[in-house]
């Protein structure tokens, strides 16, 4: 499966798009360490590149590129603000998006890549993917109001203390577009590879058994996820699971869910005939 690949130099960032052919896509996520919105979009990006196929010569790539640190790479593609992402094609900018909504980026993504991913075994066969768990990043005390932050001349960003509510709306909007990362995400404790509760064990199986393709967040690793999506949802417990940025519930309302229609998750089966 693709990942987001960090640029970590700029004379390194030419020789590599100079390598790739010609129809391969690249997705270019510009960010800044300090602006809470490129948290939320990273954890988007690196949901949405594992569900593309890694393959040889590649025909879809995402690239993170620090705007601070990268600026002639950020002045060559226009970024002023970030959260930024621009999709490109042999040289050409076919889209730019700015700002940290998951959906328009998934929809561009997909839309210029000529379909939602799917990937396939060896034998041609689908199966089943399970990305990699989401980036935890802990909430930057930065402004909330706006879904991106600007980039100045000298690459520097002011981030502001944040008041106690001010914290909570930031929390919120970052909870916002995690539950939207991917069409199916899961709020676990754990990985799937190594769950830390038999329920989040259990809700793992069942979507493994239904070829869902899903994306993971380990409640584990970031407790401010972990004690503001209890509020957020308005659900106490865990594992909850996320059905296009709403919330379906936790492992008993899955089961009842199913029981009640078995192709409950089949849009999102990975073994889903594709539209003639």
């Amino acid at each position: 499966m693709s990942s987001l690949i960090e640029v970590t130099s700029e004379a390194e960032f030419p020789h590599y798009i100079s390598s790739l052919p010609p129809s391969c896509l690249q997705v270019l996520y510009f960010h800044a360490p300090w602006a809470a919105p490129c948290a939320q979009m990273r954890a988007v990006l690196s949901a949405l590149a594992s569900q593309y196929p890694a393959t040889n010569p590649p025909s879809i790539v995402f690239l993170s590129v620090n705007a601070e640190e990268l600026p002639d790479i950020s002045e060559e593609y226009d970024v002023t603000a970030v959260p930024f992402v621009v999709l490109v094609r042999d040289g050409t900018i076919l889209e730019s998006i700015s700002g940290s909504d998951a959906i328009q980026v998934r929809n561009a993504v997909e839309r210029h890549a000529g379909g939602a991913p799917a990937a396939a075994a060896a034998d041609g066969l689908p199966k089943t993917v399970i990305p990699p768990p989401l980036t935890a990043v802990p909430r930057e005390n930065v402004p909330t109001t706006a879904t991106q932050a600007p980039v100045t001349a000298n690459g520097a960003g002011a981030a502001p203390a944040l008041t106690p509510e001010q914290s909570k709306e930031a929390l919120f909007a970052r909870l916002a577009e995690l539950v939207k990362a991917a069409p199916v995400m899961l709020f676990m404790k754990g990985t799937p590879s190594s769950p830390q509760c038999g329920f989040s064990r259990q809700l793992v199986a069942i979507l493994r058994e239904n070829s869902v393709k899903y994306g993971f967040f380990n409640i584990l690793a970031d407790e401010d996820v972990r004690q503001g999506l209890k509020e957020f949802a308005d659900w106490p417990t865990f594992p909850q699971l996320w059905v296009q940025g709403e919330l379906v519930g936790g492992l008993d309302i899955v089961k009842e869910e199913l029981n009640n229609d078995p192709d409950f998750l089949g849009q999102f089966s990975v073994n889903k005939a594709p539209v003639a």
